[in-house]
């Protein structure tokens, strides 16, 4: 990967991540909002029980792109020490808001994805959410990827949340599991569809919640692969 090609992803990924209408959709709590982090946490609760880390106890894990640090808030709720939680992001401003709120002893580190500053095998679990269809030059998605199964210890396993449906925002572009397979040669891919599409979640969870959850059963009206990618 060439460097300059690092640089400008980077660069474009801090103009659109840092953009106030960003922040807007995403540091509010309305009703879609909640729709949207209730249906993700039931399926990866589900998704950690059947990968046998219902009990993630002393495991290391790492979030690749931690955003505000939700999902490592949601760790330690569910029972992971702090001191076992490390998140990194590009972002400075999202590492403060989760500085703020994330429970002492979570190690959080301004780092690109692309080169993480860790040992290798230095992780039990490694996650992404939504990091890969943010990406939108093909050799730093690869670049990322590598990283990962670089740092993720022999048995580990990756958690990978993200979009497989088209978009149309020119910000992002969908991961289909062709793609998948490439970035994680050899490797083990459970992969299940989750996430009713959001533009039938937004309308329903304000006017219809109970309609959005049925819907939300139905495969072919959903958007992401939430999978667990086990290494060999």
């Amino acid at each position: 990967m060439k460097p300059d090609a690092l640089a400008a992803e980077e660069e474009r990924l801090r103009s659109v991540y840092g953009s106030p209408t960003w922040d807007k959709w995403h540091t509010g709590y309305d009703k879609a909002r909640v729709f949207f982090v209730q249906e993700q946490e039931r399926a990866l609760l589900d998704l950690l029980r059947r990968t046998g880390l219902s009990s993630l106890g002393d495991r290391r894990v790492l979030e690749v792109g931690c955003g505000n640090g939700r999902a490592l808030r949601d760790l330690v709720r569910w029972g992971v020490k702090p001191g076992q939680v490390t998140g990194v992001d590009l972002l400075p401003a999202r590492l403060h808001e989760a500085r703020r709120d994330c429970a002492p002893g979570v190690r959080l580190l301004q780092a690109n994805g692309a080169r993480l500053p860790f040992r290798d095998a230095a992780f039990d679990v490694v996650m992404q959410f939504t990091v890969f269809t943010s990406i939108l030059d093909e050799d730093v998605r690869r670049a990322v990827a590598g990283e990962m199964q670089r740092v993720l210890r022999p048995g580990g396993v990756i958690i990978w949340y993200d979009y497989f449906a088209p978009s149309p925002n020119p910000n992002v572009r969908a991961v289909r599991k062709r793609e998948l397979r490439a970035l994680f040669p050899g490797w083990t891919i459970e992969a299940r569809r989750v996430t009713l599409a959001p533009p039938l979640a937004r309308p329903l969870a304000e006017r219809a919640w109970w309609l959005g959850a049925l819907l939300g059963r139905v495969p072919l009206l959903r958007t992401h692969y939430l999978a667990a990618i086990h290494r060999p």
